[in-house]
């Protein structure tokens, strides 16, 4: 552990003694907090870490600034996840982005219930002079009033284009104060006797929203819809899922549905609309513009992206005219730390303009080795500095003129790695606190919170009052307090993640709000505008694990998590603190933070429940002359009409004007390449030369430029066939290996930069020879894996040295722990020495063979570092089990050059003597060629054509971001729409010929989920009426249960089995289900089919009036797993009872168990 509590300062901590690891024996397998030894023999998980490449914000065109410049996850890979931090001041670095904390309204937090009480009799006050003087007193002035602090510019443009009927666009940073235009707009709405509707992605968000608006407009005044609950629906200002909204929305346009329509409704707030991007829910956002009756303005709130003006001008196409309201600006400045093993120090240099220079690579190796620079030791010469070089985005200048290879930066960063206590404490000291620190895992934010928990961050004032709220809380909740966290909690120090019942996040949220909570480790859905407003936030790493394997952050996940740091009216500015990982550094953080923002993309597919909405009629009429199981409604939208709706979705938009712009640059790019290559071309530069020279000078470079040529040709054949001996010695000397010992070799290739790096690793065998392993399957399987060498080289070659040389693929383990799949091209040499394989005690494994396991576990998910015509070189990160097998692999300088094998093969030496000497007589023409005559002018015209050159590369990159951004506008959905059309049809739920709408289909156009058609399938199948309350509870959770799983931890490992009645009713869906899925595979439909028996049981044992104790006791589910899995279970039961064409009795089962399980601690709105 850091000795920095070793300082002549007072303890800012609590000077009571603690154990060096606190509960070590309970969390082994989490902590990385040990040494390098204790890690390899005790954690089973993997380390995997990549670093992140992914964009950032572009400046956006400014409403407000005219004149002025300016979520989861492997819990079980955790240790990595959160276990940096420390510092260093930083009072110059450019306030990059700005912070405005509150809760997005701008009401200072310290203030807060002086400022709800006066903004309620101010909005009070507002409603009795309209009611008296008419509409006309409500202005932008006595909007504003309602404040007690003065609003900003691009608030005050909003709330000014409402206030003209207009729809609009806000976007601007996280937390600078957008909700603040929306509650403008409901007070306006209100005061008119009007309603508003506002719409949050997430059920956590609304439930926050709709606490928020009582306070500001009273309970009368406000209603919830999210599904499973239904609040005051017809209040003035109702909160809503934007999925509530959207089925209410299919009235609007004539669709069947279970909600009523939008009643006296003038405006809906669409918060955080930027969810328009996202792959699962993106569609719903669409179809809510789409659907919305032009009569309604449309408030859309989004933080800071790349093309706010073409979300502007789709939604002004397709709605009415809509303004455009941008901002930069933050109230509360933030400053950007970065934290390594011993220090806190700046990000960037005082400009902000680049990385600072201190955090390069190149200076942490000099300050490790204890060397000084120049400006480090006051040399006069600390002001002639050259200038940097456009070689780094983040503006690290060379430092040494050899650069560093991978293994060397793997080095560098593992030994610059922070832990929690570290930079808690730096916090701490800088009055950084309170602070939310994001981790990207649950256990890692649970491990983070044990670590830290003797850390006493409280005074005795502060200590009190959280017992006194706990104890509150256990009165009132006895079983939502999470007693494990209980003890960090009393120290000021706790975990916010989705494992946690919704209740006790609540509870953190409040203690946070009140500063009686001084860290949060919070999982990334924290930032997704929920009210934490912090000081600091700490982003532990760049990169976080998904359902594909590890991914970067973006940009915008990057600012939404920053944007937390900063509360107005309490804070000068805010901190952003970043962390030093095993394999993100300052650059990968640079370069995050410098690149551009993502651009909102069209997300639109077609769903069962859409198509089913916009070809059925609302007005239905059943025929009298059928029977009840035959009779339909006449639909009443044909396939054109559809489809007009269809392809006005954004995708559409941007296909059709973006596309145009983008092709019309494209094209003048291309034709501008074709134009300065013909420039270059010999032909060109011919001629150019025969003009400038004379007859005599042109000849006598003509002439050796034709030789030079000839050399050159030559120089390559040389270069050919020494690649070729290397082969044939390569070859055999790596088969007779496999059958040995574990030989070391060295790889050695060159990245895109041009950078060169030697890599010391241990050689496992050719890929052929690992049997049936997955690496063999995929190089046979992968075209990527192809070796280019045409078949009349590898001839030639065989004829040159009478043994076969094409190329194969082998694995070696590098020394920096990660595997490489390579060809003999990338093997610089190979040494005697090696691994002995035999087995370390009788009985146990060869060290191949344990090697060739661990390696068959492995993900295969390989980047390719380099390629060439005789096959690429690949590399994948290794895991813990690799770790202790790479630190014995020796670094090159220890191995001596009397064990390489190859130097033993005089062939390969006199290819080597042949190609050197070719390669000296192309140097020593080269000379010739620059002592002729005519050279001076000839040089002239080369250096403009390498200046046409670099143009020519330029043009390429921008031509080749233009046709990523085009590839990235996708088409319509109308494809997708037939295909399920399609599905429809044969499941007789809708006649698309004859427009007619089966009841089937009537039911599934009513439920809100994520395959209507299945759920109605199941819910209309006569089999659930037999059922009991308890037992349609759990049939239903398995419809429901996607993405919850199992997490085993310690000795918590038990579920509740559901009943063999349930079994059985499962068992029987199973077969609808695999022809539903049949059924969708041949309309080439991909919509998930849930159906899943495992947390039944849970669930049923719960609906049966289990308490939560007794549920829990050695659960192998997270509390906000089996909460959130039961909530949504309560939404399906609570939608029966509303559904067309349902069996009485099963509405009424449904019912019953909706009512038994909504119960404490479970329910969202108990508080």
């Amino acid at each position: 552990m850091s000795s920095v509590f070793i300082l002549s300062s007072p303890p800012l901590f609590s000077t009571s003694k603690r154990a060096a690891v606190p509960r070590l024996h309970a969390l082994p397998q989490y902590l990385g907090f040990f040494s390098r030894q204790s890690v390899l023999s005790s954690l089973p998980f993997r380390v995997s870490f990549k670093s992140p490449c992914s964009p950032f914000p572009v400046e956006s065109q400014l409403s407000d600034v005219e004149d002025e410049e300016e979520d989861d996850d492997d819990d079980y890979e955790v240790a990595d996840e959160y276990e940096y931090v420390s510092d260093e001041e930083s009072d110059d670095v450019l306030q990059i982005l700005r912070s405005d904390d509150e809760d997005e309204t701008g009401v200072s937090v310290d203030s807060a219930d002086r400022h709800k009480e006066s903004t309620w009799q101010r909005v009070e006050k507002l409603c009795n002079l309209v009611k008296e003087f008419g509409r006309e007193m409500i202005d932008v002035d006595s909007l504003s009033a309602i404040y007690n602090f003065r609003i900003d510019k691009f608030q005050r443009l909003a709330i000014e284009a409402f206030l003209k009927g207009l729809s609009m666009v806000v976007s601007a940073p996280t937390s600078s104060g957008k909700t603040l235009i929306a509650e403008a707009a409901a007070v306006a709405t209100v005061a008119r006797g009007r309603r508003l509707f506002y719409t949050t992605p997430l059920k956590a968000l609304s439930n926050q929203k709709f606490r928020e608006f009582r306070e500001t407009f009273g309970d009368d005044n406000v209603g919830l819809l999210t599904g499973d609950s239904v609040i005051n629906k017809d209040a003035k200002v109702l909160v809503l899922t934007t999925e509530i909204l959207r089925n209410m929305l299919y009235q609007s346009v004539g669709m069947v549905s279970s909600w009523g329509g939008l009643f006296q409704v003038d405006a809906i707030v669409l918060d955080e609309v930027h969810y328009l991007s996202d792959i699962s829910r993106g569609t719903v956002w669409e179809e809510i513009v789409i659907y919305c009756p032009k009569e309604v303005q449309l408030i859309c709130l989004s933080a800071t992206v790349a093309n706010p003006d073409e979300l502007a001008g789709w939604i002004g196409q397709i709605h009415g005219k809509t303004e455009l309201v941008t901002s930069s600006r933050r109230p509360v400045p933030l400053t950007w730390h970065f934290s390594t093993k011993t220090s806190l120090v700046p990000l960037l240099n005082e400009k902000g303009t680049r990385m600072n220079r201190k955090l390069s690579l190149n200076y942490l190796q000099l300050s490790a080795s204890g060397v000084k620079t120049y400006k480090d030791s006051g040399s006069r010469r600390r002001n002639s500095r050259k200038h940097v070089s456009d070689e780094s985005l983040n503006g690290t200048s060379s430092m040494s003129t050899k650069p560093l290879s991978k293994n060397d930066k793997n080095i560098i960063r593992r030994s610059q790695v922070p832990q929690v206590v570290d930079t808690l404490w730096h916090l701490k000291a800088r009055d950084m606190l309170p602070a939310i620190w994001f981790i990207f895992n649950r256990r890692g934010c649970d491990a983070a919170v044990q670590y830290v928990e003797d850390c006493d961050l409280l005074d005795d004032c502060e200590a009190s009052e959280v017992e006194l709220a706990l104890k509150k809380f256990r009165l009132q909740y006895p079983d939502a307090v999470r007693e494990p966290a209980v003890k960090g909690l009393l120290k000021g120090v706790a975990a916010h993640h989705a494992g946690c019942l919704p209740l006790w996040k609540l509870f953190i949220e409040e203690l946070f709000q009140r500063g009686l909570i001084k860290v949060v480790f919070a999982t990334e859905t924290l930032a997704a505008g929920i009210n934490m407003p912090a000081r600091t936030a700490v982003i532990s790493s760049l990169s976080k694990r998904s359902s594909s394997g590890r991914i970067s952050l973006s940009p915008n996940e990057l600012l939404q998590m920053a944007g937390r740091a900063g509360r107005r009216g309490i804070d000068e500015k805010g901190h952003a603190v970043l962390m030093q990982t095993p394999y993100e550094g300052a650059e990968e953080c640079c370069k995050l933070l410098f690149s551009g923002v993502e651009p909102l993309v069209s997300q639109f597919t077609a769903s069962y429940g859409m198509v089913l909405n916009l070809l059925a009629g609302a007005r239905v009429t059943h025929r009298s002359d059928e029977s009840p199981d035959t009779q339909n409604l006449q639909a009443k939208r044909t396939l054109e009409e559809a489809r007009k709706l269809v392809e006005q979705s954004f995708g559409n938009y941007l296909g059709s004007n973006v596309m145009l712009a983008a092709k019309e640059e494209l094209a003048k790019i291309q034709k501008e390449i074709q134009g300065l290559t013909s420039e270059i071309s010999d032909d060109a530069i011919d001629r150019k030369t025969r003009k400038i020279l004379s007859e005599v000078a042109y000849k006598e470079i003509a002439d050796l430029q034709e030789e030079l040529r000839a050399e050159k040709n030559l120089r390559t054949e040389m270069r050919r066939r020494m690649e070729v001996t290397r082969l044939s010695v390569l070859k055999p000397l790596l088969k007779d290996l496999e059958n040995g010992h574990l030989p070391f070799l060295c790889l050695q290739y060159k990245d895109s930069e041009g950078v060169e790096h030697i890599v010391p690793a241990v050689y496992l065998g050719r890929v052929e020879s690992l049997g049936g392993s997955k690496v063999k399957e995929m190089v046979a399987t992968s075209g990527s894996f192809a070796i280019n060498l045409v078949e009349t080289e590898l001839n030639a070659a065989k004829v040159e040295t009478d043994q076969d040389v094409e190329p194969s693929y082998h694995v070696a383990l590098g020394s920096d722990n990660s595997w490489y799949l390579f060809t003999e091209k990338w093997i610089a040499t190979v040494y005697q020495t090696g691994f002995p394989d035999v087995a370390l005690t009788e009985g146990d494994a060869l060290p191949r063979e344990i090697m060739t396991m661990i390696l068959g576990k492995e993900e295969m998910q390989w980047e390719k570092l380099a390629d060439s015509e005789f096959g690429g070189l690949w590399c994948m990160e290794g895991s813990l089990e690799t770790w202790s097998w790479s630190l014995n692999i020796p670094v090159l300088s220890s191995l001596s050059e009397d064990d390489e094998v190859l130097r033993m093969s005089q062939a390969y030496n006199d290819s080597i003597e042949r190609y050197k000497e070719q390669r000296k007589k192309v140097a020593r023409l080269k000379k010739k060629i620059a002592r002729t005559e005519g050279f001076r002018e000839y040089k002239k015209i080369i250096d403009m054509t390498k200046l046409t050159e670099e143009k020519i590369k330029r043009l390429k990159a921008r031509s080749n971001h233009l046709i990523n951004r085009m590839e990235k506008i996708e088409p319509s959905g109308w494809k997708d729409f037939l295909q399920v059309s399609n599905v429809i049809h044969e499941m007789r739920a809708l006649d698309i010929n004859r427009n007619v709408i089966f009841p089937l289909g009537e039911t599934a156009a009513a439920i809100c989920g994520e395959n209507e058609l299945w759920l109605a399938m199941v819910l209309r199948n006569k089999i659930l009426l037999d059922l009991k309350p308890a037992q349609l509870a759990a049939v239903s959770a398995s419809l429901v249960s996607e993405g919850i799983k199992v997490r085993a931890w310690k000795n918590n490992c038990y579920i509740y089995e559901p009943s063999s009645t349930v079994m059985n009713v499962i068992a029987f869906l199973d077969e609808q289900r695999n022809s539903l899925i049949q059924l969708q595979e041949k309309h080439g439909v991909e919509i998930p089919c849930c159906l899943d028996s495992q947390f039944s049981g849970m669930v049923e044992a719960w609906a049966s009036g289990l308490s939560w104790r007794e549920l829990m006791m050695d659960c192998a589910m997270d509390e906000g797993d089996l909460a959130r899995l039961l909530r949504r279970t309560i939404d399906i039961l609570a939608q029966i009872p509303k559904l067309p064409d349902i069996d009485p009795v099963l509405q009424k089962n449904a019912a019953t168990a909706s009512d038994v399980m909504d119960r404490p601690p479970i329910s969202e709105l108990a508080g």
